[in-house]
């Protein structure tokens, strides 16, 4: 009896260092893939052009949409199955929801492919509205299965809780993506490098190729589950049939991927609508699908690095959330969301006043592009919302109300089309800056609005809203009139300039934050 309680207690034990080891190796990741990916864009805005920039952007929607079908549910259904095999000490299993869950979503991967192939020139001329995405759309086609290969292994490591693979496994795609098209480009260039669409998406081919097969042979290398189980397997357990374990990821992965498939095509339509509504607004085709590399391929990436905070924030906060409901632990819950919400603030606040006072600099130092640093300006206002939302999303769906984001984020996305089809025809690029800025505040509000019916909190405004406001304005203003100051006196780099002062920036913030109490040890405890 004895040694059943300590197994179990053991087992527990186990479970709990799994989820804290894999969140670490996940957030560690998530930092790594984020600055290589970051860079790489650098890289690609300065060798392709704003043109090319907005043509290969175009092709994502696409890989997106097909993404969802084969891929995101049936990934989620294999975690979910096989830590439920794990749960009741039954490793028979695992291998077997592996095997069928790889046989669905490779077929699908292959059938998607081939019409993919087949009709690039329709879908380039009809649904991208850009006929030269046809050939970039035919080398994307190829990595379809070897991505369904990866999202597959990647489900099973992640249902048995071993996030090392998954991990490795990102960091091998980002950076043989990265050395693949550097390499291609300077030899195809004759040691000049210049990137081009095609050259670009087939690093994107290689980087899942290598992925999925250094994926496939850790099967070979890892443990088995029955090994890595550091408890005997329960005796009545069973193998189930290969009908049974179809149906139960079918039930699963379905419905899942119906509604991300939805909230897929309508970023696609959203993506699609930019572009074609510029052209409306007296823009030539060039002209707008510049327009539309520079925001989204430059200054959009640029808002959205500090999310690798907020991300990270994110993951650790749906399991605890989750295993404070579980114990019915309100308090807990209301302190998690309150401590959340305040330093998700006081990031956007912060990168809110570095992309305002230092994003023309920013646009023209890194992209050596104006209209990038004026969009960074504009789009500066949005940080707070966009990080927010991303916190209060975990919150929601730790409380195991999944649904109401993807409810909030349809009634955004359709305001957000509207408006693009309402505004930029007539105002330009700016109708789709308020577009976003209202669309976003709408899924902020209606996250904000779930998360107060369903949480008691207390909300530090003053700690978490005002102090970091006046702190950021005061700092920023200052350190922004030294940056004039000094500029003309210094040859230093452009871009360690820049990027040194918006790093003081953050640096003198946080200080003055942590002397006025808005930043608190008592908080992480």
């Amino acid at each position: 009896m004895n040694n059943k309680a300590l197994t179990a207690q053991q087992v527990r034990k186990i479970k709990r260092s799994n989820i804290v080891k894999g969140t670490l190796i996940l957030t560690f990741a998530g930092f790594v893939i984020r600055f290589i990916g970051f860079f790489y864009r650098i890289f690609l805005s300065n060798t392709m052009g704003a043109e090319l920039m907005g043509i290969y952007q175009l092709i994502f929607p696409v890989y997106g949409i097909c993404f969802t079908i084969y891929a995101t549910g049936i990934q989620t259904s294999i975690s979910r199955l096989v830590a439920g095999e794990v749960g009741r000490r039954n490793p028979k299993n695992v291998f077997k929801i592996l095997r069928i869950g790889m046989l669905i979503s490779v077929s699908l991967a292959v059938i998607l492919s081939i019409l993919l192939y087949l009709n690039a020139d329709f879908i380039a001329w009809r649904f991208l509205m850009e006929k030269r995405s046809a050939s970039s759309l035919r080398i994307l086609a190829v990595c379809f299965p070897f991505c369904g290969i990866t999202s597959c292994i990647n489900g099973y490591y992640y249902g048995l809780k071993k996030a090392g693979v998954p991990a490795a496994t990102q960091l091998l795609e980002q950076i043989v993506r990265v050395i693949v098209v550097y390499i291609i480009a300077f030899y195809a260039g004759n040691g000049d490098v210049k990137v081009t669409c095609e050259m670009a998406v087939i690093g994107v081919v290689v980087g899942e190729i290598a992925s999925s097969i250094y994926n496939f042979i850790s099967l070979f290398v890892t443990k088995s589950p029955s090994k890595s189980i550091d408890f005997d397997s329960d005796p009545d357990a069973v193998t189930s049939k290969r009908r049974f374990i179809i149906k139960n990821l079918l039930t699963l992965s379905v419905p899942l991927s119906a509604n991300r498939l939805l909230l897929s095509i309508l970023h696609s339509i959203e993506a699609v609508l930019i572009p074609a509504m510029l052209r409306r607004s007296g823009l030539s085709i060039q002209e707008a699908l510049i327009t539309y590399g520079i925001l989204n391929g430059m200054s959009i990436p640029f808002i959205m690095f500090p999310t690798a905070l907020t991300n990270a924030l994110a993951v650790l906060l749906l399991p605890t959330v989750s295993e404070a409901q579980a114990v019915n632990n309100n308090k807990l819950i209301g302190k998690t969301t309150a401590i959340s919400i305040k330093y998700s603030l006081i990031i956007g606040i912060i990168s809110t006043g570095i992309f305002f006072y230092f994003g023309r600099e920013l646009g023209n130092a890194v992209f050596h592009n104006e209209s990038a640093g004026a969009y960074l300006i504009i789009l500066a206002w949005l940080c707070p919302f966009f990080y927010l939302t991303t916190t209060l999303g975990s919150i929601i769906n730790g409380l195991g109300k999944a649904h109401i984001t993807f409810i909030n984020s349809i009634i955004g996305t359709l305001c957000k089309i509207l408006l693009i089809i309402w505004l930029i025809p007539t105002r330009g690029i700016n109708g789709y800056l308020i577009a976003l800025l209202i669309g976003q505040l709408i899924i902020t509000g209606l996250d904000t609005f779930a998360v107060m019916r369903n949480v008691h909190f207390e909300l530090d405004s003053v700690n978490g809203i005002i102090k970091p406001g006046v702190v950021t304005a005061f700092c920023g203003f200052l350190l922004k009139s030294c940056f004039e100051y000094v500029k003309k006196m210094t040859h230093i780099n452009e871009v360690v300039f820049v990027l040194t002062f918006c790093f003081l920036l953050c640096v003198i913030c946080i200080i003055l934050l942590i002397i006025t109490k808005a930043v608190s040890k008592k908080d992480f405890k």
